[in-house]
């Protein structure tokens, strides 16, 4: 796939989980950091503020839809350093779509430790609406007002993919994880491989700055009107 060529090679897998790799950060890069944690509460508290008739509506039907379970869905995933916290999001599964993981690996159609499939059963029908149009992310704007997450930076991983990662790979979790990011933003993003979707994100953690991040913020309000799906 043209999207994984030239990639540079990483290290294999091993069963000790390495320390994560820190990217140093230079004295003049201290004071970004600082704006873009301040951007951050500053955004995230005004987004929960104009889009609390949204969310409150978004929770309402989400229970119509599949009042088997709540209308948020909590998961444990990894932020900076690997430290551990709880994202929050829509539900856009059914109620028991952890349960039913195991009976479904075998259809994994991403490569590496991530799992994802294109038809997944799981999805609820407003659900896929949700992801098409990412509006199943919104709660994490409370994860960035506690600190858990920035509005731009890499994904937030789960544990059992982080164990599965190499020593290089681990590199992405030297920052804070984010709502948006290099990935979010692709128009092909569902049919890149692992190792390409790992390359966005360390070319983020080279590159970031200001205005690269302002950049993400409006190229993913543009893949939000696209829809480009799930």
């Amino acid at each position: 796939m043209k999207a994984a060529e030239n990639l540079e090679a990483v290290m294999a897998d091993t069963e000790e989980i390495p320390p994560v790799i820190q990217v140093s950060t230079p004295r003049q890069a201290r004071g970004y950091l600082w704006c873009k944690r301040v951007q951050d509460v500053v955004l995230s508290a005004l987004a929960l503020a104009v889009l609390s008739p949204v969310l409150l509506l978004i929770a309402i039907i989400i229970f119509v839809d599949d009042p088997s379970g709540g209308p948020i869905f909590t998961q444990t995933r990894c932020g900076q350093g690997g430290k551990e916290f709880r994202l929050y999001k829509f539900r856009t599964m059914c109620a028991d779509a952890e349960k039913q993981l195991e009976t479904l690996l075998p259809y994994n159609e991403m490569s590496g430790p991530a799992f994802k499939i294109r038809d997944d059963p799981r999805i609820t029908r407003f659900g896929r609406l949700l992801r098409a149009t990412c509006l199943d992310e919104l709660p994490q704007l409370i994860n960035i007002l506690r600190g858990d997450m920035s509005i731009v930076g890499p994904r937030p991983p789960l544990p059992r993919e982080v164990v599965k990662y190499t020593a290089y790979q681990r590199q992405r979790l030297s920052v804070q994880p984010g709502l948006t990011c290099f990935w979010q933003v692709q128009p092909d993003r569902n049919e890149l491989d692992f190792d390409a979707w790992m390359e966005l994100d360390l070319r983020y953690i080279r590159e970031r700055n200001w205005r690269l991040d302002w950049k993400l913020i409006f190229l993913t309000t543009k893949t939000v009107f696209r829809r480009d799906g799930i």
